[in-house]
C-alpha cells in the first residue's frame, strides 16, 4: 500500500459509476478497498441517467436509486454521489461526466476512475475512450484477489487503446457474487435480499414497492 501514499498534497478522488439500481454491498466493498488502497481523499458515486449500454431495458426512477444510494453511504465521511448524470438531460457518456469535473476541479484534483475487469476489457468500444482516458490522473481496474495477469496483457489493452497502460492501476479487491439484475429478480418473485444489501435499502425496497411489478431483465 505504501507506493499510493499522497506526496502531491493534491486532493485525490474516486470516481465509481453505475446504474446503482439497486446499490449493494458489492459496490461498496469495492468503493471502501479502493479508497483504502490508494489512500483517496473522497469516493464519489455516480448514479447514471439513461447509460447508452443499457438503451432496451427499464430503469427505476432517479429519485429512488439515488435516495437507496444516499441511504447506502451515509455512515462512510469519505463516500459521497453526484447528480451529475442524472440531471444530464440524453444518454449519460462517461467522457462527458469527466471532462465536466475536469473543468469545474482543474488539474488540483487527481481523478481516479474506478471500473471492473469486465469493463477494462470493453473500454475500447466506449464512446470517445481516447477522450476519457485524457481526463483522467488513474484508470482503476478492480481484480479478484490472487488475479495473475497473463504475460502480454498490457500491450494487449495498450495496442486497442494508446495510452490505456501508463494510467492503469490494479487493485484486488473482494469480489461478491451480487448483482443488480439478480436483487430485481429475487424481490419480483418473493425472494429475499436481505445481507446483500444495506438493510436501509432493504427497507426502502419495501416501503415504496421497488420491482415489485418489473421482470427481470
Amino acid at each position: 500500500m505504501e507506493e499510493y501514499r499522497n506526496s502531491s498534497g493534491k486532493r485525490r478522488v474516486g470516481l465509481i459509476g453505475g446504474t446503482f439500481d439497486p446499490v449493494h454491498y458489492g459496490h461498496l466493498v469495492i468503493a471502501e478497498e479502493v479508497c483504502a488502497v490508494l489512500t483517496l481523499d473522497d469516493m464519489i458515486f455516480i448514479p447514471a441517467g439513461q447509460p447508452p449500454h443499457k438503451p432496451g431495458r427499464r430503469i427505476t426512477r432517479a429519485e429512488d436509486r439515488l435516495k437507496m444510494l444516499e441511504l447506502a453511504i451515509a455512515s462512510n465521511q469519505a463516500f459521497s454521489l453526484s447528480r451529475i448524470e442524472i440531471e444530464r438531460v440524453g444518454v449519460s457518456y462517461t467522457v462527458e461526466t469527466l471532462r465536466t469535473l475536469r473543468a469545474e476541479w482543474g488539474v488540483e484534483v487527481m481523478l481516479y476512475f474506478v471500473i471492473g475487469w469486465d469493463s477494462l476489457e470493453e473500454l475500447h468500444t466506449w464512446y470517445n475512450p481516447g477522450g476519457l482516458l485524457a481526463c483522467l490522473d488513474y484508470l482503476v481496474a478492480v481484480s479478484r484477489p490472487g488475479y495473475q495477469e497473463e504475460k502480454g496483457y498490457r500491450a494487449r489493452l495498450e495496442g486497442r487503446l494508446p495510452g490505456i497502460t501508463e494510467r492503469l492501476l490494479v487493485v484486488e479487491a473482494p469480489q461478491l457474487e451480487i448483482s443488480s439484475t439478480d436483487l430485481r429478480r429475487r424481490v419480483t418473485e418473493g425472494r429475499p435480499i436481505k445481507y446483500q444489501v444495506p438493510e436501509v435499502v432493504e427497507q426502502y425496497i419495501i416501503q415504496h414497492g421497488l420491482y415489485q411489478e418489473q421482470k427481470a431483465q
